[in-house]
């Protein structure tokens, strides 16, 4: 499909990439989302927690699965304006809390990480034969993009309730987008998922001390180190280059059937060129790519409470049901 054109023009103070990526972080506040918490057991022994909120129109068969970034959860101000500009608008909505993630830690040594679509495939099993909705429509952000568009393209076959999805701020190339994040100007972000990722180590060293050291963890000065300590090996690659290199999304682009936008900031700071995937795009009858001007990192702030890329998670979903 050919690159979509943008209509995103923020105001003239969101259209500094850091500004928009650090403004809904730290002082967006998301009100009138009302959540039920479900909690799915999963075949290994461990458990993912589901955040369900609904129509506030009418019973509907249309539900949006949201999934959430990097140290994130089902209460991120992003996943919050997501749920509720879907609510407002007829659909259910029902955020995956990735495992260890929901606030308590989870069972196994293993957890969350960029390529773990086999918990999205478990979770969207449970939905299908677990309730009526005629239409399921997904949204990544960020890290959770990469799951979901991985989750789409590597050729299981997919529930025909699912009819579309959008990926937001999608590191496609996530080697390319960790050298990015590892640059100057993104130094404050790095040293914020380090101090999260490494607390989250020690939480784990002490339910599994014979697996772990802490001199180990307190070693890990980059995102990278943490991913050759734990991620990668945790779950089943020898190191952080094979894990990148298998978990990328990229490479799954061409494979995806339902109609599927990725929607990536151009001063979006932690993506580098290869995760904007043109070419892939280019050769594909199903997947669009949206490269508005602005945005930064999950930004795409608007003065209207309702953000840029809510309205075009709607829309997208609208358009394709």
């Amino acid at each position: 499909m050919p690159i979509l054109q943008s209509s995103f023009k923020p105001p003239i103070l969101f259209r500094n990439g850091h500004v928009s990526t650090i403004y809904p972080n730290l002082l967006r506040k998301v009100k009138g989302v009302h959540q039920k918490r479900e909690r799915l057991e999963l075949s290994d022994g461990d458990f993912i927690d589901l955040d369900w909120s609904y129509s506030l129109i009418q019973k509907t068969e249309k539900l949006g699965v949201i999934i959430h970034g990097l140290e994130g959860n089902g209460q991120r101000q992003y996943m919050l304006g997501t749920a509720r500009h879907l609510n407002n608008n007829g659909w259910d909505c029902v955020a995956i809390n990735l495992r260890n993630c929901s606030g308590e830690v989870n069972r196994l040594y293993k957890s969350y990480y960029a390529g773990v679509s086999e918990d999205i495939d478990h979770v969207i099993s449970h939905i299908v034969s677990s309730y009526s909705y005629s239409n399921i429509s997904m949204c990544g952000f960020s890290l959770g993009g990469n799951i979901m568009l991985k989750y789409l393209g590597e050729g299981r076959s997919l529930p025909p309730e699912i009819k579309a999805a959008i990926g937001v701020s999608v590191p496609c190339d996530l080697y390319d987008s960790l050298l990015e994040i590892n640059k100057p100007h993104n130094y404050l972000y790095q040293q914020r998922f380090i101090k999260h990722l490494k607390a989250k180590l020690y939480e784990r060293q002490q339910q599994f001390p014979d697996i772990l050291d802490t001199s180990d963890i307190k070693n890990c000065t980059s995102i990278i180190d943490i991913d050759n300590l734990y991620t990668s090996k945790a779950h089943g690659y020898s190191n952080a280059l094979e894990y990148y290199t298998k978990c990328s999304s990229k490479q799954f682009l061409k494979d995806i059937k339902i109609p599927t936008l990725i929607l990536n900031a151009k001063n979006d700071s932690f993506l580098g060129d290869l995760c904007y995937p043109v070419e892939e795009v280019a050769k594909s009858k199903t997947v669009f790519l949206e490269i508005p001007k602005y945005g930064g990192h999950v930004g795409f702030y608007l003065p209207n409470r309702i953000y840029y890329n809510e309205q075009r998670t709607l829309t997208f979903f609208e358009e394709k049901k």
